[in-house]
């Protein structure tokens, strides 16, 4: 019996032997040799693998941009939102083309005060799930929903709800435009934009493409479509998406007349100064000093 024994362990050693063996010739024969810069550039990523590039992760992109390098190209059309291009372009010794720095947009100002909730949603704390269910607390069906999709997908922890408003608020030292939030939320309320020269920008904050009676019963500052704004600009930045204003970042120069013109409040203004009081206004308060 131990012959036996002994036997069938010396054959199965034997096979196992020859197996390896001819796993080893197969491995060496079938396997790919990377180049090393992949490892060297992948290094110099976030390494958040948010998608922002475009590419399967952060891997896939270091192959892209080496493969550029292969090809002699520059890295045009490469970027990765979450890390310094540059670093890569000096590994792979290209040049890299600078990009307008962009961030990402909340647009819709349905808070709980502007858009009062007239039913109470009890279900998953899942915007998509919810989505499917009903218009929303407020009765927007393009409004944000509030339940924190777009801050779980968030991998550089760049936004949050605020618990007064019940909205999305974007963190703009964090926010690197990656886009994971935009590719999360059911009703696209979030849109990448250009920061825009010294952080200012104007943009409509609604997203309501019904009718302007059925809008304002919902919202207070939502867009009704009036064309005001459309019919104010001067430099055709602003378009009608059927009972939507847009306004388009590529034209638009800031001036802000729209603003100004807007009777629901709809279009926001970021980090500019306070404007100056108009002539009248001036008047006014000239005279109340007098007296």
């Amino acid at each position: 019996m131990n012959g036996v024994l002994l036997y069938s362990l010396i054959v199965l050693g034997v096979m196992g032997g020859i197996l390896a063996i001819i796993l080893y010739f197969i491995a060496q024969k079938f396997k790919v040799e990377e180049n090393p810069l992949i490892d060297e550039v992948e290094s110099a990523l976030a390494g958040a693998n948010c998608g922002g590039c475009g590419y399967a992760g952060c891997r896939n992109f270091a192959e892209a941009c080496v493969k550029a390098a292969a090809e002699k190209k520059s890295l045009a059309g490469l970027h990765c939102p979450s890390s310094d291009m540059q670093k890569v372009a000096d590994i792979l010794q290209l040049t890299v083309e600078a990009e307008e720095p962009k961030i990402a947009v909340v647009r819709c100002n349905g808070s709980c005060e502007n858009a009062p909730s007239k039913v109470h949603y009890e279900g998953a704390d899942i915007c998509a799930f919810a989505n499917t269910l009903y218009a929303g607390e407020n009765g927007c069906p393009n409004g944000c929903l509030g339940l924190g999709d777009c801050v779980k997908a968030c991998p550089f922890d760049a936004i949050h709800i605020d618990g007064v408003t019940g909205l999305p608020v974007v963190d703009p030292e964090r926010c690197v435009a990656c886009g994971a939030c935009t590719k999360v939320c059911p009703r696209n309320i979030i849109e990448i934009r250009p920061r825009g020269k010294n952080d200012r920008r104007v943009y409509v904050s609604c997203m309501n493409v019904e009718k302007g009676a059925i809008a304002m019963k919902n919202c207070k500052v939502s867009c009704i479509g009036c064309q005001k704004c459309f019919k104010t600009c001067p430099f055709e930045a602003i378009e009608m998406r059927g009972n939507l204003a847009y306004i388009d970042p590529a034209k638009c120069k800031s001036c802000r007349k729209c603003v100004e013109v807007c009777p629901r409040g709809s279009i926001i203004e970021v980090n500019f100064p306070p404007r100056k009081p108009k002539e009248e206004n001036k008047e006014s308060v000239n005279n109340e000093v007098k007296n």
